[in-house]
């Protein structure tokens, strides 16, 4: 999942509320002598100093620091606003839109150290302030998007390009900013407008509540295990459970935490079934337990407030507004793809569940296959059909390993070197964050610095994701990419290697495609460093693709303890299970993206969510045995801001891409790091970030727009006549 820092953008589209969700009320009586005072000694204002063109300082960030910094920082950024929106000359590009571009910075700092705290070091002092100042943002950004004087100067440079077009990228820029102000209310009437900025005020409030009671489910749900609980887990897992169970007070103990990279594991190999079930019921309850942090009224009223909000605008629903700048266009070009797809993922569930249960049979287990019992048993399938151990393979998959072969990769594609900062000369805002510099391996010149952030713990959210402090422009100077990784691996013992599954490799290449796409930007204004949702996966989605490379395989994937090559036979029997499981994989997610679709194309009228849910799933006919990937409880994504609302399918979208331009590398004279092949993916797939159409861009690339028939070869699925 990618989580952008880039705050011009979003202030311009109008999703400051998905982005930053604090503020502050300034004490009136406060001198502006003290204010002055308290800005200079306040970290999250001050610009960065140090080396690599400046970094910031998160040794020294204090969450008591936030609220004076945001207040603050508003109050800098709509003083621009009001000099550009009252400025008496007749309305430019350079003197309005340049101007906009070059406005915010002072609260763009403060939101990379927010982002930090929000998403890394989350603490319950933290998340207060989250729920106390979500308004004042959004109030914040109504006053940006609802400028009645400002709106007026973009619309007058927009209607003149129209007659005497810019530059390419200056034209990308002024619409961009106009469709932004224009899709958030900019043109309504005063009665409309003012309802339209009650509504985002509402909405960023629950956005947070969401997000803080999943984190509380995902903190408080932890299953400890006994000595004689432990049948089918690797020495590796339990030691690391263990160093969790003492962490948490509970020596002599074993913890099972309530996030995906515990549970994931434990559901495929524990030979414990009724906690195996008690793992999955804590994971896919988050957010449901009808306590007081359960989020399905939360989530009713957040659909209302969504439909009444583009309703003032004009449109049907909440998805027809969203997807009218995206890829796709419309819903019902989207619910095509997935309906497309959906039929032939449960088709393929229905034979893995009987070649699952025909193993059971054959055990003597006397057991239905349950969704607790999905991992487990495929597992056992896997290792009867293809002898192929996925323990087995965790073994040559080591962390720094997969690192190593990252870096080698984006060397190979990208020309990057990556050389490791040492230790105390960059700033972290935590002790296992390690950091590199990126440079040109030919001029030696600095791109920028890359931070990884690997592990699991308390108060990081789960999931994996990528962002940005600082993204690349030529805007004023050129400037240089500050951007990291984020994982959430089971912390192992002193002494131990990080082994994780295939799975899990993959994610990490992921995210390391989206940096690269930070990193290779080639773009003058930073609104162009913004990305539209259903095409930015494909970029990462594209660079797992090279996990399986066999210079990848020869050369990194060495067994953790002899350091031995991993054996071509094993190879061998990973690329021919490539496609196994695939009915799970693709169902559990083409789920979440299609309740995502429907419950927004729905009337939210007294809409009673765990029931659409439920008759929804049954409408889809979707196999009892797995569930959504994100219930509609704790689906992140979706209810605890705006980016993928109406837009998980964008991870399809973005696969269909992702597998027709695989086969172009694959039939390239070089394969997979054809020379050639390699400059066209950085030139128009990476590059030209948002400068231009995306479909335009792949069309330059491939030459032809893609193909669906791609994507199903590359699952196993029949492919359409």
């Amino acid at each position: 999942m990618i989580s952008h820092k880039i705050f011009k953008q979003f202030k311009l589209v109008g999703l400051i509320m998905f982005i930053a969700i604090y503020g502050c009320k300034k004490d009136s009586t406060e001198s502006e002598t003290k204010s002055d005072v308290a800005m200079t000694e306040n970290v999250l204002l001050q610009e960065w100093t140090g080396p690599y063109g400046g970094v910031p300082a998160f040794d020294k960030m204090r969450v008591e620091d936030v609220k004076y910094a945001v207040e603050k920082g508003m109050e800098l950024s709509l003083a621009e606003i009001d000099e550009i929106a009252n400025n008496e000359e007749p309305p430019t590009f350079e003197n309005t839109i340049v101007a906009m571009e070059r406005s915010g910075e002072d609260l763009g700092r403060v939101f990379s150290y927010y982002g930090i705290m929000r998403s890394n070091v989350s603490s319950p002092e933290f998340r207060e302030i989250q729920a106390e100042l979500a308004p004042k943002l959004s109030e914040y950004g109504s006053k940006i998007n609802q400028n009645e004087k400002l709106f007026a100067r973009i619309k007058s440079v927009y209607d003149a390009s129209r007659t005497n077009p810019l530059e390419a990228d200056q034209q990308r820029v002024v619409d961009l900013t106009y469709t932004g102000f224009a899709m958030n209310g900019a043109e309504l009437d005063a009665d409309k407008k003012k309802r339209y900025a009650e509504i985002n005020k509402e909405l960023s409030s629950l956005y947070t509540d969401f997000s803080n009671n999943v984190l509380h489910d995902e903190e408080n749900y932890i299953t400890y295990l006994k000595d004689d609980q432990l049948s089918g887990l690797s020495e590796a897992y339990i030691k690391s459970a263990a160093q969790i169970a003492k962490d948490n007070g509970h020596e002599g103990e074993y913890a099972i935490t309530n996030t995906r990279s515990s549970m994931d594991p434990f559901l495929t190999y524990s030979d414990e079934r009724d906690l195996r079930k008690q793992v999955w019921t804590n994971y896919y309850s988050r957010g449901d337990n009808g306590d007081e942090y359960d989020n399905n009224e939360m989530i009713a009223q957040i659909l209302k407030l969504r439909r009444e909000r583009v309703e003032l605008l004009g449109h049907k629903n909440y998805a027809e507004w969203r997807l009218q700048d995206r890829m796709a266009k419309t819903p019902e070009n989207a619910m095509n793809l997935m309906e497309a797809v959906w039929p032939a993922a449960i088709a393929r569930v229905a034979e893995e569940v009987a070649d699952m249960q025909a193993v059971s049979d054959k055990r003597g287990d006397n057991i239905t296959i349950e969704p607790w019992d999905y991992r487990y048993y495929a597992e056992k399938v896997r290792q009867a059909k293809y002898d192929l151990d996925s323990d087995e393979v965790k073994q040559y998959l080591q962390l720094d390993k997969l690192r190593e072969a990252m870096f080698y990769v984006a060397g190979r594609l990208f020309n990057y070197d990556f050389k490791p900062v040492p230790a105390g000369s960059v700033p972290v805002f935590q002790e296992d964050v390690k950091v590199w510099e990126v440079t040109d391996k030919d001029s030696g010149e600095h791109i920028g610095l890359w931070y990884l952030d690997p592990y699991a713990r308390v108060g990081k959210r789960s999931g994996a994701w990528a962002t940005t402090y600082r993204s690349h422009t030529t805007f004023d100077g050129k400037e240089t990419v500050l951007a990291s990784n984020n994982s959430n691996f089971v912390k192992p013992a002193p002494g131990e290697p990080v082994l994780v599954s295939w799975d899990d490799a993959t994610t990490f290449f992921h995210e390391f495609g989206h940096a690269l796409h930070f990193f290779s930007s080639n773009v003058k204004y930073p609104t162009l460093n913004g990305g539209v949702r259903d095409y930015t996966e494909f970029q990462s989605q594209l660079l797992e693709r090279w996990l399986s490379t066999d210079e990848v395989i020869n050369q990194f994937l060495v067994h953790h303890e002899t350091g031995e090559p991993i054996p071509a036979d094993l190879v061998a029997k990973i690329k021919k299970a490539a496609t196994f499981n695939q009915g799970f994989g693709t169902t559990e997610y083409l789920a979440s993206a299609l309740i995502d679709m429907k419950i927004h194309l729905a009337d939210p009228t007294d809409i009673d969510v765990d029931k659409f849910e439920k008759d929804a799933l049954a409408e889809l006919n979707m196999p009892k045995e797995l569930p959504m990937r994100h219930r509609t409880p704790h689906f992140g994504h979706v209810f605890s801001g705006e980016g993928y609302a109406t837009a998980y399918y964008g991870y399809m979208w973005a696969d269909v891409l992702t597998s027709d331009a695989s086969e172009a590398f694959k039939e390239a004279p070089g394969g997979f790091y054809d020379e050639a092949l390699a400059e066209k993916l950085v030139t128009y797939l990476f590059a030209p970030r948002n400068s231009m159409d995306p479909a335009e861009a792949y069309k330059q690339f491939r030459g032809r727009e893609a193909k669906i028939e791609a994507l199903m070869r590359d699952r196993g699925f029949p492919v359409p006549e």
